[in-house]
C-alpha cells in the first residue's frame, strides 16, 4: 500500500514538527480540520487558518518531514504496533480530557484503554518490603473484587515493576508507560516482564523509535500515567521524586490521589505522609476504604439517590452551588468558583457550612459533590 494514502503517515508527521507540542498540534488540527490536510495545504492557507510562524509552516511543507514519518511508519508495521491518535474513537477517553495529552502514542499489547476502572500505581525506585507487600496484597484484593481493572505504571525499578508483576500474578491487565521508543526496553532487566505484559496488557510510549530514555522524558511520561486513570496511588516516596510529580499532575487533572502512609522515621514514607498532611492525597486506609471513596464497592453500587432533606432553607449562593452540583457527579472548587463567580474565601465558607449541614461532601482532590 502506498504510505501517502495512509492517515497514520500524517499523524506521525504531526508529532515531528519542531517547535510544535501537543497543545499546539491540537489547535492546528482544530483549525485545519484533518491531519492529512495539514500537510497538503498551501502556505497561504496555513498562514490564514493557523497564524503559525512562517518558520514552522515552512517545516510542515518540507517533504523531509513526511520521509521521516514514512520511516517510522515502516517501524510500526514491522513490529505490529498500534497507533492511538487523539481523534480516534478508541483513544483513551480519560486521557483525551487532559489539555496536554499526547496527540499520538504507540502501543504494543492486547488491551483497550477505556476499561471501567483504571488505577495508576507509582512510587520510589528503591522500594522496601513494606511497599512491595502493599502492591501484592492490594492487587490480590482488586483481582477478587474487580478483575477487569487495568493497572498502569512506568516499568521502572521499585514500586513500578512490583505493581506490574503483582498485576500479572493476580491476572489483572497491566500497561507500562515508557519514556523512550518501543525499539528498546529500559531497564533491560525488566524485558521479560514487558514481554509478559504484551500478552496481558501492554507497553505504550509517545516517543518514536530511537528515542533514548533521557531524564526529561520520564517527567513527560508522568502526565500519561496521571491522565489515563481514575485514581493514582503513591505507595512509597521520599520528599522529592517522580511519584510526587505524578501526584501533582493528577491533582491538576482532578483525578483521585491516594497515598499509603508510613512511619515518620521511614525515608520512603516521607513523601506519602507529606502528600496526606498537605491534603494533596487521601489517606489510603484499606482496600475497602479505597473502593468506597471511588464508589466502586457493592454498597455504593446499590445505594439509591437520597431525597434531599425537606424544608432546608438555602441562600441564593447555596442554591446556586446545589444547582451546579446537581448537573455534575462532582466539581473541583476552582471550577465552582469560576462558574459561580464567587471569591474563593466566600465559596470555601459556604462549602464548609453546607458540608456541616450534610448537603454536600468534600472528596479527594478538592472535589465537591451532593451528599
Amino acid at each position: 500500500m502506498d504510505s501517502s494514502s495512509d492517515k497514520r503517515l500524517y499523524q506521525i508527521a504531526l508529532t515531528m514538527i519542531a517547535g510544535v507540542g501537543d497543545i499546539t498540534a491540537r489547535n492546528i488540527l482544530q483549525a485545519v480540520g484533518d491531519e492529512e490536510r495539514i500537510f497538503k495545504s498551501g502556505k497561504k492557507d496555513l498562514l490564514h487558518k493557523t497564524n503559525l510562524p512562517a518558520k514552522i509552516i515552512e517545516e510542515i511543507l518540507d517533504p523531509a518531514i513526511l520521509e521521516r514519518a514514512a520511516e517510522e511508519l515502516e517501524f510500526v508495521e514491522k513490529n505490529s504496533l498500534k497507533l492511538y491518535f487523539i481523534s480516534d474513537k478508541d483513544y483513551p477517553g480519560r486521557l483525551r480530557e487532559c489539555a496536554d495529552a499526547p496527540v499520538l502514542f504507540y502501543f504494543k499489547g492486547d488491551t483497550g484503554f477505556n476499561a471501567k476502572k483504571i488505577i495508576s500505581i507509582v512510587g520510589t525506585r528503591k522500594s522496601t518490603p513494606y511497599g512491595n507487600s502493599f502492591c501484592d496484597t492490594f492487587l490480590q484484593d482488586i483481582s477478587a473484587i474487580a478483575p477487569d481493572t487495568l493497572i498502569v505504571s512506568g516499568l521502572a525499578y521499585g514500586i513500578d515493576i512490583q505493581a506490574h508483576r503483582a498485576a500479572l500474578k493476580h491476572n489483572l491487565p497491566t500497561v507500562g508507560v515508557l519514556a523512550h521508543g518501543l525499539d528498546i526496553i529500559y531497564p533491560s532487566a525488566h524485558r521479560q516482564t514487558a514481554v509478559e505484559m504484551v500478552h496481558h496488557g501492554g507497553v505504550l510510549s509517545e516517543f518514536r523509535s530511537k528515542t533514548e530514555p533521557d531524564r526529561f522524558n520520564f517527567v513527560r511520561r508522568n502526565r500519561i500515567v496521571a491522565g489515563i486513570c481514575d485514581a493514582v496511588i503513591v505507595v512509597e516516596s521520599d520528599e522529592k521524586g517522580g511519584s510526587l510529580i505524578t501526584a501533582e499532575i493528577a491533582n491538576s487533572y482532578c483525578k483521585d490521589v491516594f497515598a499509603v502512609p508510613g512511619k515518620m522515621t521511614d525515608k520512603y514514607s516521607r513523601g506519602c505522609n507529606k502528600l496526606i498532611a498537605s491534603h494533596r492525597a487521601d489517606l489510603f486506609q484499606s482496600t475497602g476504604y479505597f473502593l468506597q471513596q471511588m464508589g466502586w464497592d457493592e454498597q455504593s453500587k446499590k445505594k439509591k439517590p437520597r431525597q434531599q432533606q425537606l424544608f432546608v432553607i438555602l441562600s441564593d449562593d447555596e442554591q446556586a452551588i446545589v444547582d451546579k452540583l446537581s448537573a455534575q457527579d462532582s466539581l473541583h472548587i476552582d471550577l465552582l468558583a469560576r462558574d459561580l463567580n464567587l471569591p474563593a474565601y466566600r465559596l470555601f465558607s459556604l462549602l464548609l457550612d453546607m458540608e456541616m449541614k450534610g448537603i454536600i461532601k468534600n472528596m479527594p482532590g478538592n472535589m465537591y459533590a451532593l451528599a
